[in-house]
């Protein structure tokens, strides 16, 4: 029994040191773990000038589901929603141009830039009609998309989506309208906290060592994240003249506690839309796929299963 108590009080100490010296192992195992509950790989394509990282998973034969992450996000913000799809749906979540472990060159990410570089990146893998799903900025390249190509969509899903002009200004928007620092950018380590109590109603528990990595690697690309975010102010495109070109079914879900993009949004979107329908989760923020993501599939394929009748 001492035998076995002090193994296991080794494997503790080492897993623990692990924590702390070598994080990015830690999380890299973690995402490991995370991509095989969820059915997904890790794949590349080169698309121009761009190489394009992406997770891909389900049947081929299945429907697909594009996703399309927000600003300062990446691939993994759907892997624990994509585990309840994956066994029904063919499911791509890309890290948008730019973003995540795609290539960042020095050009423009305006959403209309990056409609037509997702256009391009479907092309490629020759995806035909698909649904698409986008959050935050990727909600409004999603919109964008289904406005201008909407031929190959074959349904909508904006969670907390940018573009719209909203009725109650949100805390992010009043920020930047006062010249205050970017909330979504993390400058120095203590940002981080903030940045988690900032998009979640109720922030994850991340342990010290982990939290210290995730902020150094968003520090490390808070230049290029600063001249993002110029250019989608400088080159902004309102949905409002575009959303009553999408035909497709569209489900519109929020949070309402997001303090990033307000929820009065849907007041705007709605009577836009030919076919909307709306879930608004109470107690939660602006990343519900993160925070909530079994209970934000659910909602998701009851969406599905009712353009199916």
């Amino acid at each position: 029994m001492k035998k076995l108590i002090s193994a296991i009080v080794v494997l503790l100490l080492g897993a623990a040191a692990c924590l702390y010296f070598f994080p990015s192992a830690l999380l890299a195992t973690t995402q490991l773990v995370e991509r095989r509950l969820a059915g997904l790989s890790p794949q590349e394509i080169q698309v121009g000038e761009f190489t394009i990282r992406y997770y891909e998973g389900g049947p081929a034969d299945g429907e697909t589901l594009l996703m399309l992450h927000g600003f300062g996000g990446n691939r993994d913000t759907w892997l624990r929603f994509s585990r309840q799809l994956t066994e029904r749906y063919h499911v791509i979540a890309l890290d948008l141009p730019g973003f995540g472990q795609s290539s960042k060159p020095d050009v423009s990410y305006d959403v209309a830039s990056q409609v037509e570089r997702l256009h391009a990146v479907i092309q490629t893998l020759g995806l035909g009609k698909l649904h698409l799903i986008g959050n935050s900025m990727g909600g409004h390249i999603a919109a964008l998309y289904s406005a201008r190509h909407g031929d190959q969509v074959l349904s909508l899903a904006l969670l907390n989506n940018a573009g719209v002009t909203t009725p109650t200004k949100s805390e992010m928007y009043l920020r930047v309208q006062r010249g205050e620092p970017n909330p979504l950018i993390v400058r120095e380590p203590q940002d981080f906290d903030a940045l988690m109590q900032f998009v979640f109603a109720t922030p994850p528990s991340i342990p010290g060592p982990l939290k210290r990595h995730f902020a150094e690697q968003s520090m490390a690309n808070r230049v290029h994240y600063d001249r993002v975010f110029a250019q989608l102010r400088e080159h902004y495109v309102p949905l409002e003249p575009e959303l009553p070109k999408i035909q497709v079914p569209t489900l519109l879900l929020w949070g309402d506690q997001d303090r990033v993009l307000d929820v009065s949004s849907i007041e705007v979107m709605k009577p836009l839309l030919k076919q909307p329908s709306v879930v608004i989760m109470q107690n939660c923020g602006h990343v519900p796929m993160l925070e909530r993501p079994a209970e934000t599939a659910r909602h998701y394929q009851d969406f599905l299963d009712a353009i199916r009748g």
